[in-house]
């Protein structure tokens, strides 16, 4: 891979930790918009998901699905499907909680966190496929 593919990839993933830094921030908050870290947790998994394909140079459509780019990321490694089975939980709250227009709950404190967990697991399964590949990650 070419150094200006890497970088692309760290790019991606330099946005990604921007984003899990304000949801873990955030929610130290006394009452915190849970909303808000959960489009954060959300983005976070997203972009780590799409930094993954940028790195095994496959293409991806503009989606915040996170069950269809974990679907593209099974030809690179076919078990994360299994290792990401409640992706799902994140998915919703990569559009919805954005607009007032949109259903809307107030989320629990408690949601909020499992999403930021949930991001730090996708995290986490990414960088443990990209080991030893990419310098500085």
């Amino acid at each position: 891979m070419n150094d200006d593919k890497v970088n692309v990839v760290k790019a991606w993933f330099k946005k990604a930790e921007n984003d899990l830094i304000n949801a873990e921030n955030t929610i130290k908050m006394e009452s915190p918009p849970t909303d808000t870290i959960c489009f954060h947790a959300q983005q976070c998994a997203e972009k780590y998901l799409k930094g993954f394909l940028t790195f095994h140079e496959t293409e991806f459509p503009k989606t915040h699905s996170l069950e269809d780019l974990v679907l593209l990321c099974k030809g690179m490694a076919p078990n994360m499907e299994s290792e990401l089975d409640d992706i799902e939980v994140l998915s919703s709250y990569g559009v919805e909680v954005r607009y007032p227009d949109e259903i809307y709950y107030d989320i629990p404190r408690d949601d909020a966190q499992e999403a930021i967990d949930l991001a730090k697991k996708v995290k986490t399964v990414i960088l443990g496929y990209l080991e030893g590949k990419i310098q500085g990650i």
